[in-house]
């Protein structure tokens, strides 16, 4: 529903509807005696005037909200087209947007159903005019001016490199707090008979029974208590081939299943309602997703057609406020056990030297013509080995500082370029290495 562009314009409709019925209902029932003082509140301009009223006010909201979204629509595509399709989510998914189409949806609605109830004289049904609802219908219109204002700013801002940027780190931020706790149900040291992958069936490792998906698309979540306790009901153990992010097709095996003859239709179809897939790749248990966006447009703004180094430095520092966080933090165990200590779900997760090599390797492809990125990419190594706690990311930190340096040697740099990276990336190599406490190889 987060996601989904017409749940929230949905309600506010909703909520119109109910108001408009509200209002008829009431002004059927009161008159300007009955309001008291509050009747100099509710202004009184006759059947037509009503009309005319009403009828201005749908058609502006109605013309003005097409039209801020088309233009809407037009900017993004271009900002899109510029720093990566999938920052289009970031406007579906925008609280503000969403309310602001919800408004001008809403105050449409309520002036046509206010128009709809004026009866005029000569009808077969007595004259009416709900003069309640026409002063809440031209309210309604005063504040659709006001968000059209504060649409237009908050517009203005979200297609701003900046903005955009932020938005993804605070959901990769998000992500990695959600994926990457301070530990995640229990631990295998924690369990008194065997750890980790000791424990693993011989069964499940020959193969074990395979469930299928069957539908194709992304692997958007998996619930895993879900799957824990039907692996628990079951008395079977569960092995996931498919985390958050994998792309499955009818027929891909998601899961294996063991022992044998514990399986049935009821099981398979337990763990698949627990995989949920979907069109498209979404932020929420998918830690890969949400670097991804970055990395492309960082990637995006070293092509030749952008060439804008300074953004990809920017998406660059944005990286780095969530890979900091998440190298700070333990991989959570794949192995999941149950009350009776037996392990019951194998669910993989990605590793910190994964997604960091996959940075490291794709900014490193576009940016041998821009020194400054390279920079900041020793700079990136050096704020990630400060903040790691696993030592083998160490090791490939500095595997990737010296591929940095050949990679921009072998694009024929001037020799002041190359000297100073060399000294830049010999800088990081050392701190890296310090962090590291371990004895390592000499700087290349």
């Amino acid at each position: 529903m987060r996601d989904s562009f017409w749940f929230l314009p949905g309600v506010l409709c909703l909520l119109a509807v109910a108001l408009a019925e509200a209002l008829i209902a009431l002004d059927r029932r009161v008159d300007e005696v009955e309001l008291g003082p509050a009747a100099v509140l509710a202004t009184r301009i006759g059947e037509a005037g009503s009309r005319d009223v009403l009828g201005a006010i749908a058609g502006s909201v109605l013309s003005v909200a097409a039209t801020s979204f088309s233009i809407t629509i037009a900017v993004l595509a271009t900002a899109s087209s510029t720093y990566g399709p999938r920052l289009v989510r970031n406007f579906m998914n925008d609280r503000g947007n969403q309310f602001v189409l919800g408004v001008y949806a809403a105050t449409f609605l309520f002036c046509l159903l206010t128009l709809r109830s004026i009866r005029e004289p000569g009808g077969a049904d007595e004259v009416f005019v709900p003069h309640l609802a026409v002063n809440v219908a031209v309210l309604l219109a005063v504040l659709s001016i006001g968000v059209l204002v504060w649409f237009i700013n908050h517009i203005a801002d979200s297609v701003q490199v900046g903005t955009l940027a932020r938005r993804v780190r605070t959901e990769l931020v998000e992500a990695v707090h959600r994926l990457y706790p301070e530990q995640l149900g229990r631990a295998p040291s924690e369990v008194p008979h065997g750890a980790g992958e000791h424990d693993v069936p011989d069964g499940l490792r020959a193969g074990g029974v395979e469930v299928h998906a069957e539908t194709a698309g992304y692997v958007q979540g998996i619930a895993e208590d879900r799957l824990l306790g039907v692996a628990v009901r079951h008395d079977v153990v569960v092995s996931l081939q498919v985390r958050p992010g994998s792309h499955v097709v009818v027929g891909d095996v998601v899961a294996l299943l063991w022992p044998e003859e514990h399986v049935d239709g009821r099981l398979a179809a337990g763990v698949r309602s627990a995989v949920s897939v979907g069109r498209a790749r979404t932020p929420d248990q998918d830690v890969d997703f949400a670097v991804l966006v970055l990395e492309e447009m960082a990637v995006r703004a070293l092509s030749p057609s952008t060439n804008d180094p300074y953004t990809a430095v920017n998406a660059i520092d944005d990286l780095a406020a969530g890979l900091t966080v998440l190298v700070g933090r333990e991989v959570p165990s794949p192995y999941r056990y149950g009350p009776d200590g037996g392990l019951r779900v194998i669910a993989p997760r990605t590793g910190h030297a994964e997604l960091v090599d996959r940075v490291f390797d794709a900014v490193r492809l576009h940016a041998t013509g821009h020194p400054g990125v390279l920079h900041r990419m020793c700079g990136l190594a050096e704020q990630l080995a400060r903040a790691a706690r696993d030592p083998v990311l160490a090791g490939r930190l500095v595997t990737h500082l010296e591929q940095i340096q050949e990679a921009f040697e072998r694009s024929s740099p001037q020799y002041c370029d190359l000297s100073e990276l060399r000294r830049r990336a010999a800088v990081a190599a050392a701190v890296v290495r310090a962090h590291d406490g371990a004895p390592g190889a000499t700087a290349s």
